[in-house]
């Protein structure tokens, strides 16, 4: 029953999550379209989110947290790399070159990328599962197979999104969204932040073996993105001293917003998650959010609903119950194994003392 209710407890925080970050699609898009900078705006994201999280870090984890080396410092100064300047980089130029739908869909290649990245370097480095929550793939059971087909069906279904438009279902207002600048190369930077994100899933989750302080860990991701951002934006930004203002109420709330509710409690919520269910089941609950992305977007953006994102998005859920369904099978397997294993355990000493007595 516990661990029913740990996973119960998994899956709401990642629907929470999900739901709070298809907003961020949408109001970074409406940001966008006021002109905001895509190198300063992500800095006062961050900071908005290293300062929500540095108590937790400091009161939460102050007895448990290990000491800090070099290497550990080095670490999370490639997370940060990864997971903030990288990461958030190539969303906002994705977003600013597509759409909302399209970035949030694209996103659905995360669960098979970090599937992949997961599975192979468990054969790298021969990690058990147990202890650094990376992927196994049994083909030979119901639940591996699922895991592996349910993810390559949301994959197609975000697929059908991207690439199948199809005929207009509804379109609640006059469209007035500004006219992408180039599509192609938006597709390119979408790519590029899932891989970043795939890989930071899966680094976070390795890093968080050999320091168990989730709230620190992103802390640290935190501070050496912003110092990784500060150094790019000063740069590219120092004769546009416009760049570093905010100059529009709907500016200063997609800031709080995006550094808040994602950044903040958002990504504090997967780091979460990360350590109870692993990488791939993190990953697995970005299709929802392309279906959720669509009906924000066409409702507040006047973005049309085609007939593809009808198609996709069943296609989406569907591989996302298969995905659920087999990681739940997963976790039964697991459990009955270890059950086998304690009453193997118990019985063992009896066997041995009967055989003494003869």
């Amino acid at each position: 029953m516990m661990e029913v209710g740990e996973q119960m407890k998994s899956h709401i925080a990642m629907i929470v999550f999900q739901l709070g970050y298809a907003g961020n699609h949408v109001i970074l898009r409406a940001a966008l379209n006021l002109g905001i900078s895509k190198l300063v705006f992500p800095i006062y994201r961050n900071l908005i989110a290293l300062f929500l999280l540095v108590p937790f870090a400091y009161f939460v984890e102050k007895k448990d947290r290990p000491a800090l080396t070099a290497s550990l410092l080095i670490q999370f100064f490639l997370l940060g790399s990864v997971g903030i300047a990288s990461n958030q980089l190539f969303y906002l130029l994705g977003l600013d070159n597509t759409s909302p739908t399209l970035a949030s869909a694209t996103e659905n290649a995360v669960p098979s990328v970090t599937f992949i990245l997961a599975t192979l370097l468990r054969q790298i480095f021969e990690i058990k599962k147990e202890r650094c929550r990376l992927e196994r793939v049994e083909l030979n059971r119901r639940d591996g197979i699922a895991k592996v087909v349910g993810t390559l069906i949301s994959f197609i279904g975000a697929s059908v999104i991207t690439l199948y438009k199809g005929p207009t279902i509804y379109n609640l207002l006059v469209s007035s969204a500004s006219v992408p600048q180039n599509w192609t190369l938006g597709c390119i930077y979408n790519l590029g932040h899932c891989l970043c994100w795939s890989a930071w899933i899966v680094l976070q989750a390795m890093v968080l073996k050999k320091y168990p302080a989730p709230f620190s860990v992103y802390s640290f991701t935190c501070f050496f993105g912003i110092l990784q951002f500060l150094g790019v934006a000063s740069f590219f930004e120092r004769d546009n001293p416009q760049a570093w203002q905010v100059h529009s109420t709907g500016e200063l709330l997609s800031v709080l917003y995006s550094g808040l509710v994602v950044s903040g409690i958002g990504f504090g919520i997967q780091i979460w998650v990360i350590q109870r269910g692993g990488p791939v089941f993190v990953s697995g609950y970005l299709p929802l959010q392309t279906m959720l992305v669509a009906v924000m977007a066409s409702m507040f953006l006047s973005e049309e609903f085609h007939l593809g994102g009808v198609i996709g998005a069943v296609l989406i859920i569907s591989g996302l119950y298969m995905v659920l369904w087999g990681k739940s099978e997963e976790t039964k397997v697991a459990a009955a194994a270890a059950a086998a294993s304690v009453e193997e355990n118990y019985k063992q000493p009896l066997i041995l003392a009967g055989t003494s007595d003869n």
